[in-house]
């Protein structure tokens, strides 16, 4: 993690590094907390559903946006909370997340992919996001902090 550092003085290749989670956890930097539903397609970085372990890589964009946004209006129908987006974050998401009803605990700055980060920034804490595109894919993203 810390190589852009190596290059500089030997005096701080021995100052330990600290995981990002240990420095979070005393530090006063804004955290935040999510699930998620993702829906990965051919122009995902790793085109492989961590739910079914089939490809993605024949789901074009379009596909996905078209099921991502059923998926968004299914959950708004049925009240928006955090455990009905939960379900079908178990039920669908293609992040090895799935498992825990799409809960990516707590985070702060510089840990998730940018897109996804400036997508749950922008999502008021017990709401869902519109549709976020990231790196991996098509996000739902429902803010718990």
């Amino acid at each position: 993690r810390n190589t852009r550092n190596a290059s500089r003085s030997s005096s701080l290749a021995t100052i330990p590094t600290v995981p990002s989670t240990a420095r979070l956890a005393g530090s006063t930097m804004a955290q935040m907390g999510c699930r998620h539903l993702l829906v990965k397609f051919s122009g995902s970085r790793n085109p492989v559903s961590r739910r079914t372990g089939e490809s993605t890589a024949n789901v074009s964009s379009e596909e996905a946006i078209k099921e991502i946004d059923a998926f968004a209006a299914k959950i708004k129908a049925e009240g928006c909370t955090e455990e009905v987006f939960a379900r079908y974050a178990q039920q669908r998401s293609d992040c090895g997340s799935f498992k825990s009803g799409g809960d990516l605990g707590v985070f702060g700055p510089g840990e998730m992919q940018a897109q996804f980060e400036q997508g749950c920034a922008a999502t008021p804490v017990g709401t869902m996001s519109d549709v976020v595109l990231s790196d991996s894919g098509y996000h739902l993203i429902f803010r718990t902090r």
